[in-house]
């Protein structure tokens, strides 16, 4: 009977000390930004800012690539191409031929 009223207090002692001692876990950590708009604001607030001098040539290359390139027709070479080895192969399902 002695070890049971021991067993007893002890638990009774653990409790009360794990009912009073602050909890020491980490702090709650803020729930993600879900929008889309958020996310971008995120994004470009802490993005460094690039001098317009290094963005605008760049830009400007690019286009002048695109027009060359639309101009010399290898977009649709190449979508033509495309097609047609899309319309060789034949029908398909999930990667398979259907056979026939």
């Amino acid at each position: 009977m002695k070890y049971a009223k021991t067993v007893a207090v002890v638990a009774g002692s653990v409790a009360a000390l794990g009912a009073a001692a602050p909890a020491f876990a980490a702090t709650t950590p803020t729930a993600p930004k879900l929008s889309l708009t958020t996310g971008v604001n995120e994004l470009t607030s802490t993005a460094p800012q690039i001098p317009d001098q290094v963005v605008n040539p760049v830009v400007d290359a690019v286009g002048q690539t695109a027009e060359a390139v639309s101009e010399d027709g290898t977009i649709s070479k190449s979508a033509d191409a495309v097609n047609g080895v899309a319309d060789a192969a034949g029908p398909l399902l999930g990667g398979l031929p259907l056979g026939g």
